[in-house]
């Protein structure tokens, strides 16, 4: 069974194109299960899959004379005669694949559609050797809009920013997106029956990361400590980056953290958000937030308070829709999220209107005219806020 992802019609589009195409994302967030499906939709079948995971696919592209790779697709049931169409999954294992599909794209009639798992990899390389010749996506857990498709239920249209919140929406959703928060949105996951497959199913992901994609694209010496590292951060999830203070408890240098920062930052691990500023003086203008690319994820590697669990998870959902910044003030106060520069939101577990002068107030401080709290529980004393599980 197919199931639909908001990014499929525009590779569909691209894959269409004589520039190659690449998608890349985290592991397990459903690469392969989409080339699949744009092979099957494409009318061009003079098309081959290989899976560079697989040591004899790997061999084919390490061929020193590049028209021999030609040969070994002939081989493999492609034809010279027309347009040729190859799937390759997996590129970060063949570390000189950007030239090989450079020259076979410059000589011969091959549209390339590329998978890889990390953008810390794919972009790094495939900037200069195929400029011009790639369009780069990413595929990220599903946002939960797809979470509701995947478990066969009708999503909402509409803008969220229009909506308030509906108790018989709340209540027809409300343990759904409650597991959302909890678990996260790999597909893998999402389809799991029971909670020991969805733990079970997170630990791998997290053991795939850390023993694969950790050593296949990073030198770090130590994973031990890069791994340290990711467990502090979801513990920190949703709190300023003290760099220093992660530097004294690791016994690392700043360098190497803010290394190992890039990295997980570079490989969809986690994300950092920048401070919206008007006035330097008066605001923190250095110190960045932290986030993880999936709640699950983050849930499965700290004891994790229900607000940052649910404030990660609305950062997920808005980072996925536009522009996200915080706003902050040396006295300690701020707003959570700066939505394109436009819209303050704070997220509340149960709203209550002091939150909403208090969001007001700040909103006027930082210059940006449209307010709104988003909350996690029903408050039946106050509705002027919107229901997180509206965000589809």
């Amino acid at each position: 069974m197919n199931y639909y992802r908001k990014i499929y019609s525009e590779l569909l589009e691209h894959a269409k194109k004589p520039a190659n195409t690449v998608l890349t994302g985290m592991r397990r967030t459903g690469k392969t299960t989409l080339v699949k499906q744009l092979l099957d939709n494409l009318p061009n079948k003079n098309s081959l899959f290989l899976d560079l995971e697989r040591i004899d696919n790997r061999e084919l592209f390490l061929q020193k004379n590049y028209d021999s790779i030609l040969n070994s697709l002939e081989e493999r049931g492609l034809s010279k005669i027309t347009p040729m169409l190859v799937a390759l999954d997996e590129i970060q294992n063949v570390k000189q694949l950007p030239s090989v599909i450079k020259y076979l794209s410059d000589h011969y009639e091959i549209k390339f559609i590329l998978t890889g798992s990390s953008s810390f990899y794919l972009k790094n390389l495939f900037t200069e050797s195929l400029a011009g010749r790639k369009k780069i996506f990413e595929l990220h857990p599903l946002d939960f809009g797809e979470y509701l498709i995947f478990k066969g239920l009708k999503v909402g249209q509409g803008e969220w920013q229009n909506k308030t919140i509906e108790i018989s929406e709340y209540n027809r959703l409300t343990g759904y997106y409650e597991d959302f928060i909890k678990y996260g949105g790999f597909p893998q996951v999402v389809l799991a029956e029971s909670e020991l497959d969805k733990k079970d199913f997170l630990s791998d992901i997290l053991s795939s990361y850390v023993n694969i994609d950790i050593k296949t694209l990073a030198d770090f010496t130590s994973d031990r400590n890069i791994f340290s590292l990711i467990k502090l951060l979801a513990s920190r999830a949703g709190s300023r980056l003290d760099v220093s203070k992660l530097s004294k408890l690791l016994g690392l240098s700043r360098p190497t953290i803010n290394n190992y920062l890039d990295f997980l930052e570079k490989t969809y691990l986690i994300k950092t958000v920048a401070v919206y500023t008007h006035n330097t003086d008066r605001e923190i203008v250095k110190a960045r937030k932290v986030y993880f690319g999936d709640t699950g994820l983050m849930n499965s590697l700290a004891e994790t308070s229900s607000g940052a669990q649910f404030e990660n998870t609305l950062f997920n959902q808005l980072s996925r829709q536009g522009d996200i910044q915080y706003y902050a003030l040396k006295n300690g106060l701020e707003i959570d999220f700066i939505f394109d520069q436009e819209i303050a939101i704070e997220a509340k577990e149960t709203p209550i209107s002091t939150d909403l002068r208090q969001l007001t107030t700040l909103a006027k401080m930082a210059k940006v005219q449209e307010t709104t709290l988003i909350g996690r529980h029903f408050n039946h004393n106050f509705t002027q806020y919107i229901w997180g599980g509206s965000i589809t």
